[in-house]
């Protein structure tokens, strides 16, 4: 505010900063500041009084006090640093209180320091208070909507600026360029409400407008109308009130359309005029067929009977309707459908990834009845460090079949589990009874939660042959689908026991041991294991139960040792074994494929 030009009209006042330049027959250049007094020491030329005077009126003053005294010279006279005024914002003020500003402030200068109306506040009624006396009345729609400020006056030490109570208020909702809620002063015709908005936008619809009003406090009301046809006088004339809600429409959608998809540059909805527009015109706005695309496409068209409607299959030589054949380039119709066909068994190609323990691992392109032996030998065979036994391979469709089996036996199992717990609870005979059965839920409940985490790899046990050709024509060389992974190891050379033995961790693999061997090398089963459960899992993937066999199996390499908890029983009531199998092979075979492609 203190860069602004001071101009003639300004008042003088204590504390205003005054810079004279004298040059001629005598020179010099003087800050000098109007004392508490209002009086202005002027150098070399005495006192004079300057409060109350109009810069203009300074200038003057000051010119002649000097001419007193010399001749042939001349005078600048220029504001300096100009004083501060404190005035009061009260009422209905977001900030309320008392500001300091400039002296050259104005009223809104001290309503944007002190945050404007707040939500109970008037825009349309604040008044300036001077020495008791309303000297303006302010409305912030004039500047805002019109940009009018020729009531946005000066302020002066001591104003005092109120803000009152808001007044009705009306809302605009719908196509109009501002809509919101305004205060209305006065009555405002619906016209004038619309305006205020910004008018209507180039998407509302003129036919229909409508108004919400309350009656009486006591119940609401619509209103209906049509701007059309109510015209220019209605708009003039009606005039909204309090509380109105005045609402405006869009245009409504044109069904005019059509439908393409499938090999065109930009497949979607098109306007058309029926029974004129033809299916060539359709696929050059649509940026005309892709390469893949077929010369054969289907047209389906609904036709409404009296008895409901009719649905047609069109085929559509596309050759020959580009080409202008009345036959093919049929007419379209509102609401028809094209679909465009691609060539026979088109795929534009499949990525498949091979990694470990092959010469040239990376993602490859595969074509259409490609097999596993063939991406082995494109990679370049195995390495001398390969462990066929432990290869993983995982299949993207096999996951999300293996996905969809546990959701759906975790939502069979849930309802067995509701069902029996139900049934045990009715047919309690005490209170110690019904506890137990609802500790037993509970417990199933949590093995339930553990089963409802566990997420599917897609792991297919496959038996790789070495060299690759010796995998063909065998039921393990598998044709490639998008997104397969193939990983083979290095070749193992420990055994992992994990679960509940004293030590878990991994040990060298020593041939001829079985998994009794290792859990005695990890200090033994802890306290809770169960021992009649314990599974061991091969490095290619199959798992099988070892804790009741009189003679295990000597353990390979890469495999795992999994000792389970033992189920905690809860009197004579004991957990479905079902559900722990699942649990525990499920979850098992899932975090040994992750640790490996980890």
């Amino acid at each position: 505010m203190t860069a602004v030009p001071v101009g003639p009209d300004y008042v003088i006042g204590p504390g205003d900063e005054i810079r004279i330049s004298l040059w001629g027959m005598v020179e010099g250049q003087w800050n000098v500041a109007v004392d508490r007094d209002g009086n202005l020491n002027l150098p070399r030329a005495g006192v004079i009084g300057a409060a109350g005077m109009t810069f203009s009126q300074l200038q003057d003053a000051i010119k002649k006090e000097y001419s007193r005294y010399y001749t042939d010279f001349d005078l600048n006279v220029t504001m300096g640093q100009l004083r501060t005024i404190l005035v009061y914002v009260v009422g209905n003020a977001r900030r309320p209180g008392a500001y300091t500003v400039s002296s050259l402030a104005t009223l809104v200068n001290a309503l944007v320091v002190s945050g404007g109306p707040n939500q109970t506040g008037s825009m349309r009624n604040i008044h300036v208070r001077r020495n008791g006396e309303i000297v303006t009345t302010f409305d912030m729609y004039d500047m805002l909507l019109e940009g009018d400020t020729s009531k946005d006056i000066r302020l002066m030490p001591g104003d005092v600026i109120f803000i009152g109570e808001v007044g009705p208020l009306v809302g605009v909702v719908g196509n109009v360029k501002r809509p919101g809620l305004y205060e209305i002063k006065e009555r405002v015709r619906l016209g004038e409400l619309i305006d205020m908005a910004g008018g209507l936008t180039g998407q509302s619809f003129k036919g229909r407008v409508q108004i919400m009003r309350v009656e009486n406090r006591q119940y609401l009301t619509l209103l209906e109308g049509d701007l059309d046809t109510l015209g220019a006088d209605f708009l003039r004339k009606f005039a909204v009130q309090d509380a109105d809600i005045v609402r405006l429409f869009p245009v409504a959608r044109s069904t005019r359309t059509a439908r393409i998809t499938g090999p065109v540059a930009t497949p979607g909805e098109y306007a058309i005029e029926p029974g004129v527009t033809k299916l060539s015109e359709v696929i050059k706005r649509a940026g005309g067929l892709s390469y893949m695309a077929s010369n054969q496409a289907e047209l389906t068209r609904v036709i409404v009977t009296q008895e409901g409607p009719v649905t047609q299959h069109l085929h559509i030589n596309l050759e020959k309707a580009l080409g202008g054949d009345p036959q093919n380039g049929i007419p379209l119709e509102m609401n028809d459908y094209i679909f465009v066909r691609t060539v026979p068994e088109w795929d534009l190609y499949a990525t498949v990834t091979i990694s470990g323990e092959v010469k040239y691992p990376g993602v490859y392109t595969v074509k259409k009845g490609e097999t596993l032996s063939d991406l082995i030998e494109r990679a370049g065979g195995y390495t001398d460090r390969a462990f066929l036994p432990g290869a993983i391979f995982t299949r993207e469709s096999v996951r999300e079949s293996q996905q969809r089996g546990i959701e759906e036996m975790v939502q069979r199992l849930e309802r067995e589990l509701y069902t029996a717990s139900a049934a045990g609870t009715a047919s309690s005979l005490t209170a110690e009874d019904a506890r137990l059965v609802e500790l037993e839920t509970q417990q199933k409940s949590r093995m339930l939660d553990v089963l409802r985490q566990t997420r599917a790899t897609g792991r297919v046990v496959i038996r790789l042959e070495d060299p690759p050709t010796l995998l063909k024509k065998t039921p393990y060389d598998l044709v490639l689908e998008e997104g397969d992974r193939l990983h083979i190891p290095r070749e193992a050379q420990t055994v992992n026991v994990a679960g509940n033995v004293l030590n878990p961790s991994s040990f060298i693999y020593e041939p001829y041991t079985t998994h009794q061997d290792y859990i005695e090398k990890a200090g033994g089963y802890g306290r809770t294991a169960d021992r009649g459960r314990v599974y061991v899992l091969k490095a290619g993937g199959s798992a099988m139960r070892v804790g009741n066999l009189k003679k295990p199996p000597y353990l390979e390499r890469g495999g795992t040792v999994i000792v389970p908890e033992k189920i905690q029983v809860v009197s004579d009531l004991r957990m479905t074994r079902d559900i722990v199998d699942i649990v525990y092979k499920t979850a098992i075979s899932a975090a040994v494929v992750v640790d490996a492609f980890d």
